[in-house]
């Protein structure tokens, strides 16, 4: 690896970190950046999550005043993320290698289909809050049902992880948006942390690509708790899509 195209890591994992503390997604940064190396799929995609661990540890501290009171909540869904990504990863090395080139094409697609969504959903969150008065009720079966599916998706692969958690919660939850964002934060720890523990037995990883990625997207972590939401929401999405596209264009032509 050049220096210029560590410095290209380097920056894609501050975007990274950022972009995931504020919504999700970040991965759709710094995959096809990996790619762009040369790193075979899945080496990348192992390497893109162990390298996004400490951004997601980052966000999470950012986070911290309004995890507050959360515990219990963050027990329950946690076990659920915690079981699915280890089973999202599990399905990543006994897959063989062409199902994965043939799968996350469509999952960024997805991805991207909810990174447009994210707007109409949020308002639709918003709106559901307001109708409702009360308490936040604790997660029931359904959400955890969810939780657990999303954490497959995510230690399978894990572009939109959080816009997932965070459409799941928002519509099955009646509680701040910010707590709500915190929780998403800590379940993207649980599984990006299960999954990288998992891959670091099982899997081929680049030790420098997941070092500048875990530099970077620690800076991005605390970029994204502080500033993020200061960020004009149509120029972060449009940039995701864009760099969405392009991964999957980069699969697609091989």
């Amino acid at each position: 690896m050049t220096v210029w195209e560590g410095l290209a890591v380097l920056l894609a994992g501050v975007a990274a970190g950022t972009i995931n503390t504020i919504v999700g997604s970040g991965t759709l940064i710094t995959f096809p950046v990996l790619l762009a190396l040369g790193l075979p799929p899945v080496t990348a995609n192992v390497s893109n999550t162990l390298g996004l661990v400490p951004g997601s540890i980052s966000g999470a501290i950012g986070y911290r005043r309004e995890l507050a009171g959360q515990r219990r909540r963050l027990l329950r869904l946690g076990t659920g993320s915690l079981i699915g990504g280890l089973l999202g990863a599990w399905l990543l090395v006994v897959l063989p290698g062409k199902a994965f080139g043939a799968i996350v094409p469509v999952l960024i697609l997805l991805a991207l289909v909810l990174v447009v969504l994210q707007p109409r959903v949020a308002r639709a969150m918003a709106a559901r809050r307001r109708a409702t008065d009360g308490p936040a009720p604790e997660a029931g079966p359904l959400l955890f049902a969810g939780v657990l599916l999303a954490g497959v998706y995510g230690g399978y692969f894990g572009a939109a992880q959080g816009v997932l958690l965070l459409a799941l919660m928002g519509m099955l939850l009646q509680d701040d948006m910010q707590r709500i964002n915190a929780t998403k934060n800590v379940l993207a720890v649980i599984v990006n942390g299960v999954a990288a523990v998992f891959f670091l037995f099982v899997a081929d990883i680049d030790w420098t690509a997941v070092m500048l990625i875990a530099v970077g997207s620690v800076a991005g972590g605390q970029l994204g708790a502080r500033l993020g939401r200061r960020l004009p929401p149509p120029v972060l999405r449009s940039a995701i899509v864009v760099v969405g596209l392009a991964a999957v264009t980069r699969l697609l032509l091989g």
